[in-house]
């Protein structure tokens, strides 16, 4: 899944090559990545992209006074082509989901993997309150005015594990599954501890490896190309995604727990005091 780093690389990418440029026309292939009907996506047509931003995960590219919101959620990509073919898609069961073409003969297209649909897109005239998710996102870790005393006043807040607090839009916007393993392994804290009996100094120390980590990542994808965005991702990562392999702070064997859907890992000596955290599925967890 694209997570703030990400889709932070993808802003600064689409700021170059979109901005100035004008629709010829924009395509939905999917209908159901569809969420908004009016405006009609045609109204897209004859305008020039004016900017990009980004809220959490979500891609803004705005129009004039039209927003065009992409939200890639698990299995989305944006895939940038410098000469798009003449011919326009025709729905199918491939992976192509939307087509926004340029008059001067490039564009994107966006796609989605798996069986599990739900990429989203949303055309509207004001993304804060015309778009749900992005009404309830909460502060950017990123953003300078994100202050330590107010993260750790955040966790005073959260009765919670703090890998889910990580992970809530809606507390935090834009970290996912992965860099939040990440985060905590940097942090060397436990992914089940909860958040409200985190004491100030390790809140702090928490602070500095999410904005740290989250900081190193964008600089890694900063002017990449988009489809070089998923490979640096994955290359980056220490813990997440790397089950059964070493440790790359002290070589013990980076475990993993696992969920319906999802799944988390760690290193037990590095954060847990050498104890193996229970799966999920099979037990109480362990604090």
């Amino acid at each position: 899944m694209p997570e703030l780093p990400e889709v932070e690389a993808l802003r600064a990418f689409l700021t170059g090559h979109l901005v100035g440029h004008e629709v010829a026309r924009a395509l939905p292939v999917a209908f159901h990545v569809l969420k908004t009907y009016e405006p009609p996506l045609s109204a897209l047509q004859g305008r020039t992209f004016t900017g990009v931003a980004r809220h959490g995960k979500f891609l803004d590219l705005a129009a004039g006074d039209l927003h065009l919101v992409v939200h890639l959620a698990r299995a989305g990509w944006l895939r940038w082509q410098e000469s798009l073919p003449a011919a326009p898609p025709r729905p199918g069961k491939g992976p192509l989901a939307l087509r926004v073409a340029l008059t001067d003969g490039a564009g994107f297209d966006l796609t989605e993997a798996g069986t599990q649909k739900r990429l989203a897109v949303h055309l509207v005239h004001d993304p804060a309150t015309e778009v749900p998710g992005i009404a309830r996102l909460g502060p950017d870790p990123l953003d300078p005015a994100f202050t330590e005393a107010e993260f750790t006043a955040l966790l005073g807040r959260e009765n919670r594990q703090i890998k889910g607090v990580l992970r809530d839009q809606s507390a935090l916007a834009g970290i996912g599954n992965a860099y939040s393993d990440e985060i905590l392994h940097a942090a060397r804290m436990s992914p089940f501890k909860l958040a409200a009996r985190i004491p100030p100094e390790e809140a702090a120390g928490l602070y500095a490896a999410m904005t740290g980590i989250l900081r190193d990542a964008v600089e890694r994808s900063r002017g990449l190309a988009a489809q070089r965005l998923k490979s640096e991702k994955k290359t980056g990562l220490r813990v997440h995604g790397r089950a059964g392999e070493p440790c790359p702070v002290c070589g013990d064997t980076i475990r993993e727990v696992s969920y319906r859907d999802s799944a988390l890992q760690y290193c037990a000596t590095c954060q847990t005091g050498g104890k193996p955290l229970a799966d999920r599925r099979l037990s109480r967890l362990l604090k």
